[in-house]
C-alpha cells in the first residue's frame, strides 16, 4: 500500500465513525510477509467510553466457516475422508434426508420427497446440500418457530447438488471432524490451526483477563444504533460455521498461511495444492444467490456478488465483472460473519484485507458502505 492509501483509509474510516454510520471499526492488510496497514477507529465499548484498539477481540460468527473448512481439508489430504464420501458414512442422522416439498406457510406443514442424491462432504463444504438457515429462508424460519428443532435436523430445502442456499453445513463439518479425528472441535482447532499459526486470542471462548478487549455489539433500530453491554464472561457453544472470537492481527495470520499455500513462518497447515484447489469453483454451473431477509433483525439480503459468484471449498468466488473492476481481483476468496465481520483474499494481489465491526443486521447499509469504501481505497492505492 502506498503511504497516501494508508491516509486515506484512516480518514474514510474515522469519517465514518464521526457521521454516526458504526460506532468502531478495526481494519487490516496483509501480504505474504507481513502487514501492510493496521487502523483502529471509534468505540470498542460506546457506553464505557473505551477506544478501539488495534488488538480489539470481535466476534467473527461465519468467518469460522473457513477454519472449519480447513480442518476438514486436513482430514482430506490424511486421506481419513473423500471430497465426495456420503455424509451417512460418518454422521447416520444424515442419510436419505427428504427434500421439502408443498410448504404451507399458514401452519408451518410440509410434505417431503425422496432426494436424487446424498449429501457429500463436498456439497457442505460448498453450501449445496440442500440445508439451510431460518434467519435467510422464509419457510425455514416458520418451520422452526413451530417445530422447536435446530435447522440441521430437517429435511432439505432442494435435492444437494442443484442450487447454493447459505446454511449450516459447516456446522455438521465440525461434527465430522469431530468424529473422523475423535477429539472435540475446539481442541483440534486450537492444536493444530491456532497454535501453530500463533493465533493467540482465537477461540470459542475468552480468558478473563482478555474480557476487556471484547468489542460491544450493536443493533440498528428505527435508524440508530443501540449498544448491547457485554457480559462478564464470554464465551459460544462449539460450532463449525460460527462462535469464535478473534483479532484481525489473529485472522490476518490465518489468511497470511492461505496466500503462502497452506504455510506461515514455518508451520505447514495444508499443501500449496489443496489451498488452491480451496479456492476453485465447486458448484458447476449454478450460482450463488440473493438470500432473503427472513429475520430483517438478523440480516438484510445478501451476499455481494449474487448471481455472478462461485463458490470453492469453504469461500466465495469472485468473478469477472466489469462494473466492478476498482474492486477484489477476479478470482478473490471471501467470506463474512453476521455482526459484519468481512475479509476477502486476493491471490493475484497476493494481499488479504480483514474489516471488522459489531453491528446487526448483517449487511447493514451503512457496515457494507464502509466495506466497500475501504476496498475502493485499497485497490485505488495498490503500488
Amino acid at each position: 500500500m502506498a503511504d497516501a492509501g494508508k491516509e486515506a483509509i484512516s480518514a474514510f474510516v474515522e469519517q465514518a465513525v464521526a457521521r454516526g454510520d458504526v460506532p468502531g471499526v478495526v481494519t487490516l492488510i496483509v501480504h505474504r510477509d507481513g502487514v501492510s496497514y493496521a487502523g483502529a477507529a471509534g468505540k470498542q465499548d460506546v457506553a464505557r467510553n473505551a477506544a478501539m484498539p488495534p488488538d480489539a477481540i470481535f466476534r467473527i460468527a461465519s468467518m469460522t466457516k473457513p477454519v472449519t473448512s480447513v480442518a476438514l481439508m486436513m482430514l482430506v489430504e490424511q486421506g481419513k475422508v473423500g471430497l465426495d464420501d456420503p455424509v451417512s458414512k460418518y454422521l447416520p442422522a444424515f442419510d436419505a434426508r427428504p427434500v421439502i416439498v408443498n410448504f404451507s406457510a399458514a401452519d408451518a406443514s410440509y410434505q417431503t420427497r425422496p432426494a436424487a442424491r446424498a449429501i457429500t462432504i463436498r456439497h457442505l463444504l460448498t453450501n449445496t446440500s440442500g440445508l439451510g438457515y431460518a434467519f435467510s429462508d422464509p419457510s425455514l424460519e416458520r418451520i422452526v418457530a413451530v417445530s422447536k428443532k435446530a435447522e440441521p435436523e430437517l429435511p432439505l430445502l432442494h435435492d444437494p447438488g442443484s442450487k447454493w442456499t447459505y446454511s449450516p453445513a459447516t456446522r455438521v463439518l465440525g461434527w465430522m471432524v469431530e468424529e473422523v479425528s475423535g477429539e472435540p472441535l475446539d481442541v483440534t482447532l486450537r492444536t493444530r490451526i491456532f497454535a501453530p499459526l500463533k493465533m493467540t486470542d482465537t477461540g470459542h471462548s475468552v480468558p478473563g483477563d482478555k474480557v476487556a478487549r471484547v468489542v460491544t455489539v450493536h443493533a440498528r433500530q428505527g435508524g440508530k444504533l443501540a449498544e448491547a453491554p457485554n457480559e462478564p464472561n464470554q464465551a459460544s457453544p462449539v460450532r463449525g460455521d460460527g462462535g469464535l472470537y478473534a483479532t484481525a492481527h489473529d485472522y490476518g495470520r490465518f489468511v497470511r498461511m492461505l496466500l503462502n499455500g497452506g504455510s506461515l513462518d514455518g508451520a505447514k497447515i495444508l499443501s500449496r495444492q489443496t489451498v488452491r484447489l480451496m479456492g476453485e469453483n465447486h458448484i458447476g454451473p449454478i450460482f450463488i444467490e440473493t438470500q432473503p431477509a427472513a429475520m430483517p433483525q438478523r440480516t438484510r439480503p445478501f451476499p455481494i456478488g449474487a448471481g455472478k459468484d462461485k463458490f470453492g471449498l469453504g469461500f466465495q468466488i469472485t468473478m469477472p465483472d466489469p462494473n466492478f473492476a476498482r474492486f477484489r481481483s477476479p478470482g478473490s476468496l471471501s467470506w463474512g460473519g453476521i455482526n459484519n465481520t468481512h475479509f476477502w483474499i486476493d491471490p493475484s494481489r497476493g494481499i488479504g484485507v480483514i474489516v471488522l465491526m459489531q453491528v446487526l443486521p448483517f449487511y447493514d447499509e451503512a457496515c457494507i458502505g464502509v466495506l466497500r469504501g475501504i476496498e475502493e481505497i485499497v485497490y485505488r492505492h495498490l503500488k
